[in-house]
Formats: C-alpha cells, sequence, structure tokens
C-alpha cells in the first residue's frame, strides 16, 4: 500500500533562454578577441562561456522533460531529467577546468605577448553577461539541483572574467604575462572544488543512496512503536530528484489486521515519514511471514 504527496514546481525556461542568448554573443565576442590579441585566458573564458551554453541548454530541456506528465510507459514522467543534466553539467564543467589547467601549465613555460587592452573590454563585457545572466537563474537554483548546476556554471564564469579582467590590468600596464597563465590555474582549481558538490550529489541520486540527512535507524525506531506493528524491515529510501524522496519497506504485523485497521497504522505512518520529508512511501504488510526481517536485506534475490 503507497501514498504519493506530488508538489509541482515553478519553470525557469523564460530566464534560461534569456540567458543562453547572452552567453552565446559573449562567446562569440570572446573567441574573436582571443584569436586577436593571442590570449589564452580570453580563450579559455570562451570556452568556459560555450561550456556554459551546453549547459543551460541541457538544463533548459531537462526543465521541459520534467513538466511532462507521466505515461504507462514512464511512471515517473521524466523526473530525472533535471539530474542528469546537473550530472552532465558538473562533469563538463571539471572536465573543462583540466584541460585549462594543462593549457595555462604550458602557456606558463612557453609565454607570448598578448594584447592587453582587448582582454580588458571583453572581459568587462564577460562580467556583465554573466552577471545578469546568474542573476536570471539564482532564484529557481535556490530550490533545483538543475539550476543550481546551470547558476554555477555561469557565477563562476563571471569569476573567471573577473580573473581575465584584472589580469588585462597587469599585461597592459606592467608586461606581466605569466598572469594570464596563473590566473587560469587559479580559477579552474575552484570550478573544479565548487562542480564536485553538485556531480557527487547528481551521482548519488543516479546510485539511488539514501540522502545523507535521512537515519533509517531512527525512522524505523519510531515507526515500531506504531500500536500494532512487530518489525519493519527490508528498507529503502531513495530520491526521485532533487525535491522527491521515496521509501519502501515490509511492515511485520502483530495480528492479521483487516485492511481498514491497517489503513489506520498507514496513517500514522505517513505522520512519521511526512515529519522526514518523505512524502511517498510504499509499504507490504505482513503477518506470520517466514522471511528475513533485517532493517536492511543483504540476501540476492
Amino acid at each position: 500500500m503507497s501514498n504519493d504527496h506530488y508538489h509541482h514546481r515553478p519553470t525557469n525556461g523564460k530566464s534560461l533562454i534569456l540567458s543562453i542568448i547572452l552567453n552565446i554573443g559573449i562567446t562569440i565576442a570572446q573567441i574573436i578577441g582571443g584569436l586577436v590579441s593571442g590570449s589564452m585566458a580570453l580563450l579559455s573564458d570562451a570556452a568556459h562561456n560555450f561550456s556554459d551554453v551546453l549547459a543551460l541548454l541541457f538544463s533548459f530541456i531537462a526543465e521541459k522533460l520534467s513538466g511532462r506528465q507521466r505515461t504507462l510507459r514512464q511512471t515517473f514522467g521524466y523526473k530525472r531529467a533535471g539530474i542528469f543534466a546537473a550530472f552532465i553539467n558538473s562533469a563538463t564543467l571539471m572536465i573543462v577546468a583540466t584541460v585549462l589547467i594543462q593549457q595555462a601549465i604550458e602557456r606558463l613555460i612557453h609565454p607570448r605577448p598578448i594584447e592587453g587592452n582587448i582582454v580588458i573590454y571583453l572581459a568587462a563585457l564577460g562580467i556583465l553577461f554573466n552577471g545578469v545572466s546568474a542573476l536570471l537563474v539564482k532564484k529557481g537554483a535556490e530550490t533545483d539541483i538543475n539550476m543550481r548546476s546551470a547558476y554555477l556554471h555561469l557565477f563562476t564564469d563571471m569569476l573567471t572574467s573577473v580573473g581575465v579582467f584584472v589580469g588585462g590590468f597587469a599585461i597592459t600596464f606592467l608586461d606581466w604575462y605569466w598572469v594570464d597563465g596563473v590566473l587560469t590555474i587559479l580559477i579552474s582549481i575552484y570550478l573544479i572544488y565548487s562542480s564536485w558538490g553538485i556531480f557527487y550529489a547528481a551521482l548519488r541520486i543516479f546510485m539511488q543512496f539514501t540522502p545523507l540527512h535521512i537515519n533509517i535507524e531512527e525512522i524505523a525506531v519510531e515507526i515500531a512503536q506504531i500500536e500494532g506493528v512487530k518489525n519493519i524491515h527490508h528498507v529503502h529510501v531513495w530520491r526521485l530528484d532533487d525535491h522527491e524522496m521515496m521509501l519502501e519497506a515490509h511492515l511485520d504485523l502483530k495480528e492479521d489486521f483487516r485492511i481498514s485497521d491497517f489503513e489506520i497504522i498507514l496513517d500514522r505512518v505517513d505522520l512519521i515519514l511526512d515529519r522526514h520529508e518523505i512524502h511517498h512511501f510504499n509499504i507490504q504488510p505482513e503477518w506470520e511471514r517466514s522471511d528475513e526481517k533485517s532493517l536492511i536485506n543483504n540476501l540476492d534475490h
């Protein structure tokens, strides 16, 4: 027997579309500027902006898919589309950052002349465009891992542009060409650090691991205290997406209850699980059933 409480989420489609347009513009401008000026940091920023475009496209598609109705073929709909987008976005960002570090080290070993003024102007444009884009998706990022990964892309790219901007001044007025490589390495390390959290969270959801804040033993103790319940076992708790947690378990009863009596027990289970933010559960009732009664079933079927 089961219980469901699904919640509607606001869409962020318009903000994502506008952010995509802004990032396409700055990517094209920085590619041209990087080639003309000879700045690897500017080309790196352009590559990062292009990854933003891809990330935002992934997020936009996932946002649309997540809102689709469930069908007999997709009984949960496309709830995990946003998790998939967050996983791809964060993984892509770490890969891009690793490539940038390699290129920056090579540039430090073999420095080249750079036209600093172009770097300054285009980095300033990058700060403006990425700052606006980050603000557009910030609200959605507070409650959605998919939007959070998109926001992280934009915010970190804005920081990248700030670094490139400062580097442009150092190159123009001090001839410190090495700054271009050093800034690229520092920013790339930060990108890897900040992306790991989202990557790990998305991976845990895909692997159906128990959410970190959920204590299965505590929940089991509370449910076992319900009158008529002997034991709860074979428990699984996982996330469907960034919003919905699921639980399934076997409930061993002290006597052969009627269905109407068991519904009373289910209502009490519902109250307990609701306190733990679990709004969908599936309970299999049992009475004098001979099976393994451990909390987590490690037996192969």
